[in-house]
């Protein structure tokens, strides 16, 4: 095989990403004394959180859920930590485990050879050559920027919410938040607290549950009462909390779907919204919901109904979409181009064919990340066990 390329063997698997999840399967494997190379494109772990995410970010589900596995987080951190004390968190974890990921490596292209039954990855001028290849970019790679008509031409100052950081910027000003996710109710709130007005952009039904119900999360209740009742029974529960204590969001223009918010996001993949204030702001009418831009114009936007409104500045809340599609070049694999939930749902499956395993891309947030981690390096461990006498006896300088 002379492809020109320098030509590394690894033992074990090759992890591409060096986030939560690829960290996660790096300190199962270590456990397991697996060996492993990360090869991550930034030049830091857990870029999406330490580069692009805002400053107020808070983890949305208790940290014992959002735990990596075989360490759990400080016990004094709160039971929400923000931003800086995940980012913490996952430095005290890398040093913990000795995860040192080759930083500056972004692959160019993924394929496994059938003949001599290894996946060949490009990525700076090398080609490695490995049993198991495990992707751990997750879901959230690229900025989504949506094809809405006129987004070029607006003069005023327009950003995804990946480039914001904080509100202060935007004092005075008059704000659109396109998106209604977590990240856009979020910033949003962190929009209105730094006196700038803001409208938000609400294009589909949505429900939105109240972070915590009697003190205690409403994500925690409902996985304690999921292993005593059926789905419906427990959407019911949270439906029914939810108008107790945020009320009725018709009122505010903000419909809620005809499924309960479990069986919604099984169904479309669409995450419940866990209100942390900004319902109260918007029912104050400080954060204003508008409906669907139909067009941008120079100075504004032109919405679905005919209204026309001036705008200083235009903040894209619209998610992210994943990169696997543009390097890994696998059989049956959606092409570039395609929906992100194509991709997704392609690789909704911890294991796939010939040693290739996705970790964090099963729309399951941290919570799957790690049981997907740890079940994918039981089923490589496995492997790695039974056939460790016959290992290639080729030098890998990583290892």
């Amino acid at each position: 095989m002379n492809t020109g390329l320098t030509q590394v063997w690894l033992q074990g698997p090759l992890i591409v990403g060096a986030g939560p999840s690829g960290l996660a399967v790096a300190a199962c494997l270590s456990q397991r004394g697996v060996p492993f190379l990360i090869l991550e494109k930034e030049n830091c772990i857990a870029s999406l959180w330490r580069l692009r995410s805002y400053d107020s970010l808070r983890l949305h589900l208790p940290k014992k859920h959002c735990q990596l596995p075989h360490m759990p987080f400080p016990k004094e951190y709160p039971v929400y930590p923000t931003k800086q004390q995940f980012i913490s968190y996952l430095d005290s974890y890398a040093k913990h485990f000795s995860i040192h990921p080759m930083f500056g490596y972004k692959v160019k292209s993924a394929d496994y050879n059938t003949v001599m039954g290894v996946w060949r990855v490009v990525a700076n001028g090398s080609e490695y050559l490995c049993r198991w290849l495990v992707i751990a970019t997750g879901e959230n790679a690229n900025p989504a920027v949506p094809g809405i008509d006129g987004l070029t031409s607006f003069g005023g100052k327009m950003m995804h919410s990946s480039d914001y950081k904080d509100g202060a910027e935007f004092r005075g000003r008059k704000v659109l938040v396109v998106g209604c996710g977590n990240s856009g109710m979020e910033i949003s709130l962190n929009l209105c607290r730094n006196g700038a007005r803001v409208s938000l952009v609400v294009r589909h039904k949505m429900h939105i549950l109240p972070r915590d119900i009697l003190g205690r999360s409403s994500f925690g209740i409902a996985v304690g009462l999921l292993k005593l009742f059926p789905l419906r029974l427990v959407d019911w529960f949270l439906i029914l909390s939810s108008r107790l204590l945020l009320g009725d969001t018709r009122k505010v223009g903000i419909i809620r779907p005809q499924d309960g918010p479990l069986k919604h996001k099984n169904t479309t993949g669409k995450t419940p919204i866990l209100d942390v204030g900004s319902l109260s702001k918007i029912e104050s009418g400080q954060i204003k919901v508008v409906g669907e831009v139909q067009r941008f114009t120079s100075n504004g936007v032109e919405f679905m109904d005919g209204k026309v409104e001036e705008f200083d500045s235009v903040i894209l809340a619209t998610g992210y979409t994943s990169n696997v599609a543009s390097w890994l070049k696998e059989e049956g694999l959606p092409r570039q181009g395609q929906s992100n939930n194509t991709i997704s749902s392609w690789l909704s499956n911890m294991k796939g064919k010939n040693g290739i395993y996705s970790i964090g891309i099963t729309g399951k947030g941290l919570v799957g990340a790690s049981i997907d981690a740890e079940g994918a390096i039981e089923d490589i461990a496995r492997q790695w066990n039974s056939n460790r006498k016959h290992t290639s006896s080729k030098i890998n300088p990583y290892m």
